[in-house]
């Protein structure tokens, strides 16, 4: 028997047994990675897992505090209209 005979052969034994189906692959099979690039996209992981940390740890703080971010624009009108200068005669 040819490995394609027993294949189909197995294939229809098993939908003999089960109507449980495997879910469709989206998504390239893995591969095989070295060390290095291993080493690397861990480092990289942590470094996006630690600043996401960062970022909701300011968050909570800021929330806990009460502190509110505004917008500020150093050039923008809300700082000229201080420096008007308004002759009142």
């Amino acid at each position: 028997i040819t490995t394609e005979e027993r294949r189909l052969r197995d294939k229809k034994h098993l939908n003999d047994i089960t109507a449980a189906r495997l879910p469709p692959l989206h998504h390239s099979p893995a591969k095989l990675l070295s060390i290095e690039e291993s080493i690397a996209i861990q480092i990289q992981q942590k470094e996006a897992y630690e600043e996401m940390q960062a970022k909701l740890a300011a968050q909570k703080l800021a929330e806990r505090l009460n502190i509110k971010m505004l917008r500020f624009e150093p050039e923008g009108e809300a700082s000229m209209q201080y420096r008007e200068v308004r002759d009142e005669d």
